[in-house]
């Protein structure tokens, strides 16, 4: 059995796959054949010699008195026979390698060393994209099933991209290569389950972080994104130094950096803004490329109100409303964007409601109780007490 100790030196250094965690693999898998031939209550126990790999099966029986099951029991007759030493309730090891124990163990220490050859592959692989979970990478189409895509990220290893996952309006074509988001992997026994998106914001934030070098330092901060795949995206970015523009870092000169990120997402368009801890600049930011009058927050409810110029309400808005629907998420505030005039007459008529209903209640709560409490009291306290007063000194006047 040399052969064998040799043949997992060798597999311990090219797959890294210990030595002693197969051999005990072969001893276990060879108890479970013996356990076969001498029955379920038997207690088989399988040694490997380290250094030679010679192997031996020894049954262990309990010394009794009266043997009952002779599978696990010995007399206290018999086992004197193999060692005068023993006595009752003694343990005693009894080899009963089979002749042709050799040729078994080969074909069991074969399908252990396979099975444990798959086994580590299957934990290196999972171990390795495990790490790379929340993170990028380059995969080529290989085929399609149904409407998911099986994609190669290595020699061994597909991913899946499901159709949820896939950018409408992109076509796919086998050999072609890709950037995706690993959103998930699962360890299972066919090797791990990748599951990869095209979708999924954090793959924009990931490609700034491997295209612009600010952003992978930490200089600059993505704080927050806001993406509708496939058509356009808005990501806010701050500088960590004063000395570094965070917008003009991610455009880079020319605009190449972010020209090769447009290229990876297919001519995805994507507006780059600063990001601001007023929540109105930031607002006002967000809805660029559109010139802003005005923004009016409501803090508690998380709302805003902006005024744009008339001839920029469709370009604030934009197409189906993409432009103000971005910047709301970016921002996490309900934006109502109403343009100059309708301001001014939103205005108007919020003022007249205000001054009706002021002149109403004025009306209602203080010119009734004027003329009732006031004149009424007026007449009763302030007519008696002249009646009573002047009257009777006009009487003592004139006596």
């Amino acid at each position: 059995m040399s052969d064998l100790i040799k043949a997992l030196d060798d597999l311990q250094e090219e797959k890294h796959i210990e030595k002693e965690v197969i051999m005990q693999a072969i001893e276990d898998s060879l108890v479970a054949a013996c356990n076969r031939d001498y029955g379920k209550n038997a207690i088989v126990k399988v040694h490997m010699d380290r250094e030679t790999g010679d192997i031996e099966v020894l049954l262990e029986k309990t010394v009794v008195e009266d043997v009952e099951d002779p599978s696990c029991e010995i007399s206290l007759e018999d086992a004197k026979m193999i060692d005068k030493h023993y006595e009752l309730d003694d343990i005693v090891n009894i080899e009963v390698t089979p002749k042709n124990f050799g040729r078994i163990a080969a074909q069991h220490a074969r399908s252990v060393i396979v099975q444990k050859i798959k086994e580590e592959e299957r934990r290196v692989l999972f171990q390795h994209f495990s790490l790379k979970e929340k993170d990028i990478v380059t995969g080529i189409v290989q085929r399609f099933s149904g409407n998911n895509i099986c994609i190669s990220l290595d020699d061994k290893t597909d991913a899946v991209l499901t159709e949820k996952e896939q950018v409408k309006g992109e076509i796919y074509h086998p050999t072609d290569r890709i950037k995706l988001y690993i959103i998930e992997v699962k360890d299972t026994n066919k090797g791990p389950k990748i599951l990869v998106s095209r979708t999924h914001p954090e793959l924009v934030k990931r490609l700034f972080e491997k295209e612009v070098s600010e952003v992978y330092d930490g200089i600059v901060e993505i704080k927050s994104i806001a993406r509708e795949a496939g058509s356009r995206t808005k990501i806010a970015v701050a500088s960590n130094d004063p000395n570094v523009d965070p917008v003009g870092a991610c455009v880079g000169k020319n605009g190449a950096r972010v020209d090769a990120i447009v290229n990876d997402l297919k001519g995805e368009k994507i507006d780059i803004i600063t990001w601001d801890e007023d929540p109105a600049r930031l607002i006002e930011n967000a809805l660029s490329p559109s010139s802003v009058i005005s923004v009016r927050v409501n803090l508690e409810e998380k709302s805003a109100r902006v005024v744009v110029p008339d001839y920029q309400l469709s370009l604030a808005i934009g197409k189906e409303g993409q432009n103000a629907r971005l910047a709301a998420k970016l921002t996490g505030y309900k934006i109502d964007i109403k343009s100059e005039s309708q301001a001014r007459e939103l205005e108007e008529m919020e003022y007249e409601e205000y001054d009706e209903e002021y002149d109403d209640s004025y009306d209602e709560e203080y010119d009734d109780s004027y003329d009732e409490e006031y004149d009424d009291s007026y007449d009763e306290k302030y007519d008696d007490s002249y009646d009573e007063k002047y009257d009777d000194s006009d009487e003592e006047y004139v006596d």
